[in-house]
């Protein structure tokens, strides 16, 4: 499971079973993330968390991470799984620009929930791919 945190909005994407595809599966807020993610657990299998590491371009840690520091601390202690750090630099306009490649109306664009999952799922793909070069 792929998780793109923000402050008012949480990307999730999942991967199928044999880890080919991610998939985006929804955008929770904050608030009820941990909910969510049980929720969804009860129900599927999670193996590991991939999270947004948000950076600077200088490769120095985003502000927001003094938000998901904390968050993920909470998911290792309630959920008992590995957290796997993945870099989100320019995933956003990543997603933008799959959206405008898929013929994404514009109207359906600029809903930001949209982004953060198309988010989650670059990041959950990203990791993905790097797991076939090892």
């Amino acid at each position: 499971m792929s998780i793109d945190y923000g402050r008012k909005r949480v990307g999730i994407a999942v991967t199928d079973p044999l880890k080919i595809i991610a998939t985006a599966l929804d955008t929770v807020h904050p608030l009820k993330v941990m909910e969510y993610i049980e929720t969804y657990m009860q129900k599927e299998s999670v193996e590991l968390f991939v999270v947004g590491w948000p950076k600077n371009l200088d490769n120095t840690d985003a502000e927001l991470m003094t938000d998901i520091k904390p968050f993920v601390l909470k998911l290792e202690e309630k959920f008992n799984m590995p957290v796997v750090w993945v870099d989100e630099r320019f995933t956003s306009k990543l997603a933008m620009r799959a959206m405008i490649d898929s013929g994404v109306k514009k109207s359906e664009r600029r809903i930001k929930g949209n982004t953060d999952r198309i988010s989650a799922v670059i990041i959950l793909q990203s990791y993905l791919e790097s797991q076939l070069i090892k």
